[in-house]
């Protein structure tokens, strides 16, 4: 599909050339606690809210202004085997190889987390493969953006079929982060797995 440009004459609005220089201030910035509470006579208001929000759980609201994602289980499923529940570590990272894979199987990766405080916009997970020193797969799923919940969420990432052959098994190291729209990391995660000719 190609575009095609037209010339068109345009004139400059007055005001353009004084406004170009000009930062756009901003008002106040609210906790979501405040904003709620900000127009709770407006019943209209509150509706709109509502369908926004969705099911907002109050408890999870904080008065902090910055949302909080805490990832609470990642798991790798594959059709007729029981699930590889992968431990998060409290600090740094997995130690040792993290999991195994088999050559030419499909797989989905499945994690739960929580979202309190705030809402937490344009949460995405990013994942970079690399064998040998060489990187050989990068990927990013958008996951969206997520009211205050104490009932965690669940997202499944598409399914993916691992490589196969004798150049695809051996040890791989990767790194996981979950992040937001202004780049708050919430998780990384630097680990090692394998992929051998039979699940381990």
């Amino acid at each position: 599909m190609g575009f095609h440009e037209e010339v068109s004459e345009t004139k400059t609005p007055p005001n353009e050339g004084k406004l170009e220089g000009r930062k756009l201030e901003l008002g106040p910035r609210r906790t979501l606690k405040e904003q709620l509470e900000k127009d709770k006579e407006d019943e209209s208001l509150m509706r709109w809210k509502e369908q926004l929000l969705g099911t907002l759980d109050f408890m999870s609201i904080g008065e902090n202004l910055e949302p909080d994602v805490k990832i609470l289980s990642l798991a790798i499923k594959s059709p007729g085997r029981p699930d590889i529940l992968l431990p998060i570590p409290e600090k740094g990272n997995p130690k040792g190889l993290w999991f195994t894979l088999k050559e030419g199987s499909k797989y989905s990766l499945q994690f739960t987390f929580r979202v309190s405080n705030n809402l937490v916009s344009g949460l995405k997970y990013t994942n970079t493969v690399w064998k040998t020193g060489v990187k050989v797969d990068s990927s990013k799923e958008m996951l969206g953006t997520f009211s205050p919940k104490a009932v965690p969420y669940t997202h499944e990432v598409c399914e993916e079929t691992t490589p196969s052959g004798m150049f695809a098994r051996g040890n791989y190291s990767a790194r996981s982060k979950f992040t937001d729209d202004d780049n708050k990391c919430y998780l990384e995660i630097s680990y090692t797995f394998d992929i051998r000719k039979e699940w381990q």
